[in-house]
């Protein structure tokens, strides 16, 4: 039942997979951005945003555009916050107008506005999820994002919301509001699809388990379910009595069979159960 961690990849073979991740994803983004949210208007943040909505009003090349802002916000990052982006990011940063150029041309793939704003974001998220499993990004307002996060008070989340958020208004005034609220529309959906992609859809269940018959129930999940399970030490708040709690970390498709297995050695059992959207350690994912 448990699946072991077979040890760390060749790290040449891993550099080569994690670049191909930022080319993939940077040429999902590309793709939506050309073929669902540019011919629709849809502005839901970042340079992207910007760039269609220069292509709208000034009629500017959507990919240099982003080149024009993604290289000196690069730049920018690698002055003012001191950090390392590597050759990924950079490589995100370059390719991603570079397919948006070569695509230019692609029809749209919808005419309507809620579709494309749907799609759009999703392809988006898509592309961004796979790019931040390559342990890279794709640059543009995220590092404008936390350079104004280093020299004032706010938080990196604030920044980023605040960034996007003047893009959408933006939006909103040059086109009108209903392409404002599709754009909002876009970047909800954008957001959610990376969380996707990051943490996966195979959600785990922590479970917490409060027992008189701590042995029974401890030896029943480690034989029958095959998972380990950890003992707390509990008060309680009403007797002021020491109290075991047991706690298991269990699959999704696994839930069913332990919950009846609690219910069959202690049916008065104390039982808590949450969603833990990823494990990582071993019977896992590895850390």
């Amino acid at each position: 039942m448990n699946r072991r961690y077979r040890g760390p990849k060749h790290p040449m073979l891993e550099k080569l997979i994690e670049y191909g991740l930022v080319l993939m994803g940077s040429a999902i983004i590309a793709i939506g951005f050309n073929v669902f949210l540019l011919p629709n208007r849809i502005a839901s943040g970042g340079v992207s945003g910007i760039s269609t909505i220069t292509d709208a009003t000034l009629h500017w090349e959507p990919a240099f555009v982003q080149w024009a802002f993604n290289i000196p916000l690069f730049i920018a990052g690698l002055i003012f916050l001191g950090m390392h982006f590597g050759a990924k990011s950079l490589v995100g940063t370059l390719f991603l107008p570079f397919i948006v150029f070569l695509t230019k041309d692609w029809e749209p793939w919808t005419e309507d506005a809620l579709l494309g704003a749907i799609c759009g974001g999703i392809m988006v998220g898509l592309g961004l999820g796979i790019v931040f499993r390559g342990k890279a990004s794709t640059g543009g307002t995220d590092l404008a994002a936390q350079i104004i996060h280093k020299y004032t008070h706010f938080s990196l989340g604030t920044c980023v919301a605040m960034i996007d958020g003047l893009i959408v208004l933006w939006a909103a005034i040059v086109f009108d509001i209903e392409q404002g609220l599709y754009a909002l529309i876009g970047l909800y959906v954008t957001s959610k699809t990376i969380d996707l992609i990051q943490v996966g859809i195979n959600r785990s269940k922590t479970v917490m388990i409060i027992t008189n018959n701590e042995v029974e129930v401890r030896d029943a999940i480690i034989n029958e379910i095959d998972r380990g399970v950890t003992r707390l030490t509990g008060t309680g708040g009403y007797t002021d009595d020491a109290r075991p709690l047991l706690m298991c970390v269990v699959d999704q498709s696994e839930f069913t069979k332990l919950k009846q297995l609690i219910k069959t050695v202690d049916p008065k059992a104390f039982v808590v159960v949450m969603d833990a959207s990823e494990v990582l350690g071993e019977g896992f994912k590895p850390a």
